[in-house]
């Protein structure tokens, strides 16, 4: 069987998400490094998927977008032995669905939003957008540190799909807006994820690129250090 290819860049998150996945599910992926500031790579893969969006897979003849299908799409044909990320039961599957979106949707989101207005020339920049953002992962800590409450995962009772979506948008988003003293859940959480043997390895390979990331002054100095 040929290996599926995953079109990506180790900086971004839902790259990240779709890595820690795949070593979770133990699945070998030939990772593309993709370049959407080289117009040949770009008109390439625009010629894939049209929208644009990282990371893709090619799979067979066929391709698969967005971050949570490409994962459920890995575990239903490519999983090893009985590894799963999403609950055979339709009612576990459902709260881990619901988490994985409440990541992507309430922590990716606003931690984009910052990163994207510091990419702006500072005339450009919206401070009522950022105000938002931030406003946005503050509420979303909250409830994740509720959910979390004698948890130690956040859907069901092992390493879900849920927890692909949470590492890598914890990871930046905590590079702006820090969590609160009182959610020790949360911060236990995060403990957790970050010493995950998957999510290390994936974050350990994205450091080199840490340097770019515009939000790299709040990262954590033990994975990016502007003195070094």
């Amino acid at each position: 069987m040929v290996t599926p290819i995953l079109h990506v860049h180790p900086l971004s998150s839902y790259c990240q998400k779709v890595l820690i996945a795949a070593r979770v599910l133990g699945v070998p992926l030939q990772e593309r490094l993709l370049n959407l500031g080289d117009p040949a790579q770009r008109a390439a893969f625009l010629a894939l998927w049209p929208i644009g969006k990282m990371p893709l897979l090619e799979d067979q003849g066929q391709t698969v977008a967005e971050a949570s299908i490409i994962i459920e799409h890995l575990q239903l044909h490519h999983a090893a032995g009985d590894a799963r990320l999403l609950p055979a039961d339709p009612v576990d599957a459902l709260e881990v669905r619901f988490w994985d979106r409440f990541c992507d949707l309430y922590v990716m989101t606003p931690m984009q939003t910052l990163t994207a207005d510091l990419l702006r020339p500072a005339p450009q920049r919206d401070a009522v957008a950022t105000a938002s953002a931030r406003a946005t992962l503050l509420k979303s800590y909250a409830l994740l540190d509720r959910q979390l409450a004698g948890r130690t995962w956040l859907a069901g009772d092992g390493f879900s799909l849920a927890d692909c979506a949470a590492a890598p948008a914890l990871f930046y988003a905590l590079a702006y807006v820090s969590l609160p003293g009182s959610q020790v859940a949360l911060a236990g959480y995060v403990a957790r994820l970050m010493a995950y043997a998957e999510v290390a390895a994936v974050i350990e390979a994205a450091r080199p690129w840490f340097r770019h990331f515009p939000g790299r002054a709040g990262l954590d100095r033990r994975y990016y250090d502007p003195d070094a």
